[in-house]
């Protein structure tokens, strides 16, 4: 009895110890990691992936400080959804493309409504929708609701993958925004293409002609102009106006860049090597309209501009760019994010790729004939990349001096001053 009851105790003692060593034994192997790594949202049509629909959806989740250099300002957080978006593209054939993306913009307290669908609540709307043919392979022609831009670089740029944390505001890279066009779109006919390192966008569009107020004159001296000729008939009563053509090229010295969608990449964070020169114009005759004569005159812009993104060693990277702009309006016209004069836009980042870090610095400047003192503005800011530009967090220090377009009278001051957190999440 003894004995068996050793035994017994001898096993029990054994399967304890063997059931506590492969315990411990798996607290030792280490957990797999989990994966973060992002597979692009396509659905394949055939066996190849040759054929296919592309899913993309961001969310870009802000907490804006109010102004801070207005006089006796106390301190007030507000959250914003600034840009909630949903984009599709399919290719099943080499010689056809089709677009389609919507969202919303700049959802906040201040303009949420009861219902979500009475007042000026920001909605749902479309930002892109387009048709495009393959005429050759230097060659492609589509039409519709269209982000194919001219100007600059800036004024193509994506919102999936800023350097900085937004477009650089003023707007001057999208300077016709909500004047001749739907948020930075317009309705017309595009060609584009790539020959070896050089690419190229024009566009011939028709200007939106529902901005009543839009084309108002921001200027301290009266210019007698008002950018809305497209709704003023001529003197002999006939249509004017009617035809915006806008137009940008580029040389691409190291890596080309990819022109199947319009959109312009911010920071490659090191991925690519990246060296280019643009240039770029817009050009909307008869676009203006003076109040006071009758008459029509032109608007005409141009610009230059250069892009630098590359890695520099132990997965760095720097990121540069800047661009010069020539905006004619009209003799002291001001437009709502431009002016008859010249802007200037110059923005600098270094990538750290151990840290996941990207400090950054951005500066613009606009001296307008129609305003007494230059406008400037200054980012200066640190994006935290969690999983590149899939998932990040962005901290921004903006500030805009002289831009009564701001509200910066309004708020008590010449300056805007404002702390920025982003959230930005794509997949």
């Amino acid at each position: 009895m003894a004995l068996k009851t050793l035994r017994l105790i001898i096993i029990t003692g054994l399967l304890l110890f063997s059931s506590l060593c492969i315990v411990q034994a798996q607290e030792v192997i280490e957990k797999p990691k989990e994966d973060h790594s992002y597979k692009p949202l396509t659905l394949k049509l055939n066996e190849t992936g040759s054929k296919y629909i592309r899913f993309i959806v961001w969310h870009q989740m802000w907490l804006t400080t109010n102004n801070m250099a207005a006089d006796n300002a106390k301190l007030q957080v507000t959250p914003s959804i600034r840009r909630s978006r949903f984009l599709a593209f399919t290719q099943v054939s080499s010689k056809f493309l089709i677009l389609t993306h919507f969202g919303l913009n700049s959802l906040s307290p201040n303009n949420l409504s009861s219902l979500g669908s009475n007042g000026d609540a920001p909605q749902l709307f479309l930002h892109d929708a387009w048709a495009e043919l393959k005429l050759n392979k230097s060659l492609y022609v589509g039409t519709g609701l269209h982000y194919w831009k001219g100007l600059t670089r800036m004024s193509n740029q994506s919102t999936l993958n800023f350097m900085t944390l937004d477009q650089s505001r003023p707007f001057i890279g999208w300077h016709s925004l909500g004047i001749t066009d739907q948020f930075a779109r317009h309705l017309g006919v595009y060609a584009k293409g790539a020959i070896e390192k050089f690419d190229y966008r024009v566009a011939i569009n028709s200007p939106l002609r529902n901005n009543i107020g839009a084309g108002r004159d921001y200027g301290m001296n009266d210019s007698g102009l008002t950018y809305n000729g497209v709704i003023n008939a001529d003197r002999s009563g006939d249509p004017v106006g009617n035809a915006v053509i806008e137009g940008y090229f580029r040389y691409n010295f190291w890596d080309t860049e990819s022109t199947k969608l319009p959109y312009a990449v911010g920071t490659y964070l090191g991925a690519k090597k990246v060296f280019s020169l643009g240039a770029g114009f817009f050009a909307h005759p008869n676009g203006m309209y003076d109040e006071q004569t009758g008459n029509h005159s032109s608007v005409t812009h141009l610009a230059v501009d250069a892009f630098l993104d590359m890695p520099t060693g132990d997965g760095n990277a720097i990121n540069a760019y800047a661009a010069f702009m020539n905006f004619d309006y009209g003799d002291d016209y001001v437009s709502r994010w431009a002016g008859t004069g010249t802007a200037i836009y110059a923005q600098l980042g270094y990538y750290l790729k151990q840290a996941k870090l990207m400090p950054y610095v951005a500066i613009q400047n606009g001296n307008y004939d129609g305003l007494e003192d230059n406008i400037s503005a200054l980012d200066i800011g640190m994006n935290y990349y969690i999983s590149g530009h899939n998932a990040k967090l962005t901290f921004e220090y903006h500030r805009i001096k002289g831009d009564i377009r701001e509200g910066a009278i309004a708020t008590g001051g010449d300056s805007l001053s404002q702390l920025r957190l982003q959230l930005h999440l794509f997949l």
